[in-house]
């Protein structure tokens, strides 16, 4: 079986204003763009409200469906430490974790309703390949905190090795889907979580 024709699982998970759906639009268009068969599928939540929002992206020769279960991601990216450990069970052993180093108190914690876990990140570490990213802190670096989403973007192209991928410009997939107005610190973000 060719690289290009076994089907990849890829779980993008967050909370709602992130921009976990825009994250995987990009994605999606990118593999497109290299000639995959590729399905994507959001399960939005309470995303309004600042409740968990997910999106499945599968990729390869010839794609079935646009949804799969748990243990059969290759990939997770967490936008957020606790939605890593919420959506870890999807992922499938030797999966690879990227997560953001970043804490969003939910509703729950904050009336005390339940406890935050806070060893998210080692928790993964110790069950997966964990790639941990302080995107937040990188993109209030770079002047626009809500660049998180494309840092981490960059982030798992790296990890993914797609960034030499034949026939997409993952630059210019990200022009094609963010407005002017924000696209040079977009692209300043993408470079950033694409260095690690």
């Amino acid at each position: 079986m060719s690289a290009r024709s076994e089907v990849k699982n890829i779980l993008l998970c967050g909370v709602g204003g992130q921009g976990t759906i825009l994250t995987s639009r990009i994605l999606t268009e990118g593999l497109i763009r290299a000639g995959y068969d590729v399905k994507m599928s959001e399960v939005h939540g309470m995303a309004q409200r600042g409740g968990s929002v997910s999106t499945q992206v599968r990729y390869g020769e010839k794609v079935n469906s646009p949804l799969f279960g748990r243990g059969q991601a290759d990939v997770c990216v967490a936008f957020e430490r606790m939605e890593a450990v919420r959506y870890a069970g999807f992922l499938k052993p030797g999966g690879i974790c990227v997560v953001n180093d970043y804490r969003l108190t939910p509703m729950s914690v904050a009336v005390g309703g339940a406890a935050y876990p806070e060893n998210a990140v080692a928790a993964m570490e110790a069950a997966f390949e964990t790639i941990a990213i302080p995107a937040a802190d990188v993109a209030a670096g770079l002047g626009n905190a809500r660049t998180m989403n494309v840092v981490l973007f960059g982030a798992l192209v790296r990890a993914l090795g797609l960034a030499g991928l034949p026939g997409v410009d993952w630059e210019d997939v990200i022009k094609s889907l963010i407005p002017g107005k924000l696209l040079a610190v977009n692209l300043e973000a993408f470079r950033a979580g694409l260095r690690g």
